[in-house]
This record gives C-alpha cells, sequence and structure tokens, in this order.
C-alpha cells in the first residue's frame, strides 16, 4: 500500500518533468534547450468506450496525446465519425500549438472463433476441435470464420489463442474440421483472435470491410491508414494507387505484424509512409523471444528511411485494470524510447481500460525522463556520406550540430515537410518548431519525434514572416526574449530563396 501510494505521488508531481526543468544549465553562454522541456517522442492514443466524449479528448490531448486512433475491428462508421469530428473541433479551437493527428486502423484479415451462448472452460489434455462449418457451438467443437482454415493448418502445428492466452495442438484434420488437444487452457469465450505459429493466413491484407472503410477514411480526410497484417509491398502499393486516384493525401503506415512480413521488411518500409512494430500478432506467428530482436531492426530500417516507426502493443497493459504499472512496462517505454521509436502506443490502456489518462501521463513522464538522459550535444551525428545532389541533408545535419552545440531550438519553414522531417531523423537535442501553411503537413507532422509543428500563413516578404513566428513562440511561452534560434531554410521546395541556396541562421529574439 505504502508503495503504491508513494508511487502515485510521483506520478500526480509529475517529479521527472520538474527534475528535468532543473537540469538545465544556467550558464549564460548557453541557453537552456527548452524553458519547458517538452517530450519528444509522440503518444498514439487509442480512442474507445473510455475516451470518446468531448471532454476526455480533450484531457487525452491535453495531457499527452499526439494522435488519435481508431481501430476499425471495433465500432461503426457513426461512432468513429463522431470521434473524428471531435479531434477536429479539438485541432480548430487548440490555441498552444498541440495537434492531434487521426489514424484509422484497418481490421484486415482476422481469422476469429465462433459465436458461444456462453464461454467454454478449456482443460490442458481436453480435445477441442475447430471446424468450417457456421454456426457451431458444443463443449468440444466451434466454428472458425475463415473457410481456408483446414488448408493452412497441419498436424503438429500450435493454435495461439488471443495471442497466447491459450494455446491447442493440432493432431489430425478432416474435410472440415481441425482436431486439437489443449496444451495451455483458460476461459474460450465468443469471436476470439487464433493465430498459427510461425504461419500467416493465406487471406488478403485488405478485405472488403477494410475497403468500405478506407473510403470512410478518405471521406473524412484521416491522415494516417495503419494498415493491418500486411505481407508484402503489393499490399502497399495498390492502397497508394487507390489513394492517387481519390486525390486523397493520406500517409499509409503498415503494421508489422506476420511472419511473411519479415523476408519482405525492406520492401515494405520503402513503399510506405512509416511502419508499425505491433507486437501482439508478431509475438503469436513467431517465437516471442524474437520479438524485442524485430522491434529494434523495424526501428532501425525506418530510421535509415527517415520514415516514423511507431511501437506498439502492451506498453501499459497492466493499467487496463490497475492505476499503476508494472516496472517492466516502465522500462518497455524506455527501450522503446532509447531505440529512438518516434511514436509509441496505446491500445485498450486507453480505448476500454478504467485509467486512460493515468496511462498516458505515465507514458509520458517516462518518454521525458529517458529522453532527457539520452542527448549529448557533443555526439556525433550519423555518419552520412554527403554529395552535391544532397545539400539537404548536408544542411539538415550541420543544422541539427549547431542547435546541439549552441543548445538552441530549430525553427524551420516547410510547404511539404521535408526539411522537418529530415531533421527530425537528424534527432536533434531541442524542439523543432516546424512552421507551414498547409493544414495536411501540420497534421502529419504529429507523427515525427521532436517535431511540433504550427499552422501560419506566409507571406510574400520573408523578414515579416519570421518577425511572425518567432511573436508566435513568445507568446504560447515555448521562449523567452534574449534567447537564441538556429533557423533553417532548405528543402526540397525553396521558400524566399533562390533554388540553388540554403541558409542556416542563428538568431537573437
Amino acid at each position: 500500500q505504502k508503495k503504491q501510494s508513494e508511487l502515485e505521488k510521483w506520478l500526480a508531481d509529475d517529479y521527472w518533468s520538474r527534475k528535468s526543468n532543473t537540469d538545465v544549465s544556467t550558464d549564460a553562454t548557453s541557453q537552456a534547450v527548452d524553458a519547458t522541456p517538452r517530450r519528444k517522442t509522440k503518444i498514439v492514443c487509442t480512442i474507445g468506450p473510455s475516451t470518446n466524449t468531448r471532454e476526455m479528448i480533450w484531457k487525452l490531448a491535453e495531457t499527452g496525446m499526439n494522435v488519435a486512433r481508431m481501430n476499425m475491428s471495433h465500432g461503426d462508421h457513426q461512432s468513429h465519425q463522431k470521434v473524428i469530428d471531435l479531434v477536429k473541433e479539438y485541432n480548430a479551437q487548440n490555441t498552444d500549438g498541440n495537434t492531434v493527428a487521426i489514424m484509422l486502423d484497418t481490421k484486415g484479415p482476422e481469422v476469429r472463433s465462433g459465436d458461444l451462448p456462453e464461454p467454454i472452460m478449456l482443460a490442458e489434455g481436453q480435445e477441442f476441435n475447430f471446424t468450417i462449418k457456421r454456426g457451431v457451438s458444443t463443449e468440444d467443437t466451434v466454428s472458425v470464420n475463415y473457410d481456408d482454415f483446414i488448408s493452412d493448418v497441419e498436424a503438429g502445428d500450435i493454435l495461439l489463442v488471443d495471442g497466447g492466452m491459450m494455446s491447442l495442438a493440432v493432431k489430425s484434420k478432416t474435410a472440415d474440421t481441425v482436431k486439437c488437444v489443449v496444451v495451455d487452457g483458460g476461459e474460450l469465450k465468443s469471436r476470439r483472435h487464433l493465430n498459427v505459429r510461425g504461419k500467416s493466413a493465406t487471406l488478403p491484407s485488405i478485405t472488403e470491410k477494410d475497403w468500405e472503410d478506407i473510403k470512410f477514411g478518405v471521406e473524412n480526410g484521416v491522415d494516417f491508414y495503419a494498415v493491418s497484417f500486411v505481407k508484402d509491398a503489393k499490399v502497399i502499393h495498390e492502397l497508394k494507387a487507390y489513394l492517387k486516384s481519390a486525390n486523397a493525401d493520406i500517409h499509409v503506415i503498415p503494421k508489422i505484424e506476420s511472419a511473411d512480413s519479415i523476408p519482405n521488411l525492406q520492401s515494405i518500409i520503402a513503399a510506405s509512409d512509416g511502419a508499425m512494430v505491433a507486437r501482439g500478432d508478431l509475438g503469436a506467428e513467431l517465437p516471442i523471444e524474437e520479438v524485442p530482436l524485430l522491434q529494434e531492426e523495424i526501428i532501425r530500417t525506418c530510421r535509415s528511411m527517415q520514415k516514423p516507426v511507431i511501437v506498439a502493443t502492451n506498453m501499459l497493459e497492466s493499467m487496463i485494470d490497475h492505476p499503476t504499472p508494472t516496472r517492466a512496462e516502465v522500462s518497455d517505454i524506455a527501450i522503446a524510447v532509447r531505440e529512438a521509436a518516434d511514436a509509441i502506443m496505446l491500445s485498450g490502456e486507453t480505448a476500454h481500460g478504467k485509467y486512460p489518462l493515468k496511462a498516458v501521463k505515465v507514458m509520458h513522464t517516462v518518454a521525458l525522463r529517458t529522453e532527457s538522459s539520452l542527448y549529448d550535444p557533443t555526439k556525433a551525428l550519423l555518419n552520412d556520406d554527403f554529395c552535391k545532389s544532397q545539400l539537404s541533408k548536408m544542411f539538415g545535419s550541420h543544422a541539427t550540430m549547431m542547435a546541439n552545440t549552441l543548445r538552441t531550438p530549430i525553427i524551420v519553414f516547410t510547404r511539404v515537410g521535408s526539411m522537418a522531417v529530415l531533421l527530425s531523423h537528424y534527432r536533434p537535442s531541442s524542439t523543432i518548431y516546424a512552421f507551414t501553411n498547409e493544414v495536411r503537413v501540420k497534421q502529419r507532422l504529429a507523427l515525427y519525434q521532436g517535431v511540433v509543428p504550427i499552422l501560419m500563413e506566409f507571406s510574400d516578404d520573408a523578414e515579416e514572416t519570421f518577425s511572425r513566428a518567432i511573436t508566435s513562440l513568445l507568446d504560447a511561452k515555448y521562449m523567452n526574449e534574449g534567447d537564441y534560434v538556429t533557423l533553417v531554410q532548405s528543402g526540397s521546395q525553396s521558400i524566399w530563396r533562390e533554388e540553388s541556396t540554403h541558409h542556416i541562421q542563428v538568431r537573437k529574439v
């Protein structure tokens, strides 16, 4: 009881935020990175029954939510429409610079057991069957929703229920039934998710329901699609072709969660706009000891391609029912931050958990504290080889080095977001304030590590625009008069400069 109350007090007092504030150098020749340190790693929150009201969405955003995720496996278009409208309302009314992006997560080709009138208790050693006949629910046999289930499994395979909460060994099969023996028992409820260890179902990655949900996302102008059970780059190309034909500016984030996706990892991420490490199904289809190594590999691959990466599943699972996390969960968040993930995600914790705001608060404070231990202004940047065709890379690298050395925030003006994304790739120790005159770019940049996107109209006069940007940052208390800032003008599209010129300036506010 005493230990729990101490931890709750720590969370309530936001101890690490206050500690970070006191750790800032007061040397007159080196200003603070920020008057108030900002968390760089972004937080994705799944919206569900616990959080789908106006009050809760506002509170989630104020506590630390950067992306609102809608899980299309649950709810209907009417309920998701309500969430989209509320997030857009928040973005329209919010004046403190916080932008919440909208992510639509497709259901994908899930294999599930059928409906049961009441749960069935499965005991170790018990014989139990799955059949492709519809509507079967007896004490030893239940239906599955997938007609090719019989051809996908073989004797000796291990079936996992809900990612491994229960497991069964396949003994034999007939034309319509898979006969199993229970290895790890438990309570089998209706519509449970089924995996075959080491195998992926031979289902299309985008189902008919997914296409309806994708069209719904286009109509509502969501910012990201998270696509479930992507096996190869062909699916990404197909979706991107559809979005192009619909004139929809929506980025595609594949969920790496199937055994078949790992051999195709490079091509999938190359075709996409980022990736999500969906550790639940990944750990069901592959040995669980492989998951931490794959997480690191996926993050590294995304970083090398300058694409955002989200680490998801079970990050604060215990907080669905409890007000404080396990120490292992705290370490899990810290590891994802140290591996340089752009974002970390909450699923059931915020969708249907008892303590959604506390979960976001824990994620925020742990990420902030971990980040405060990572950044060394003297640390060498990535060893990129530059050539004349890579001026933007060179300037992004040197702007980061300059900002790190002088401990200044970075200000960048962007129409397409390319330089803000590149600066995020180099992980400067200070905040990147990305001013853009495009709403879609502002929404998209909300996912990138260390970037604070700000919508502002650009004028034809560069100095006037600079002045308005500085004034807005002062008004928002992001900086103080007398501070220095590093201002970057570079990128794929020139603004107020000749096409061949690039500028890095350090200015006193």
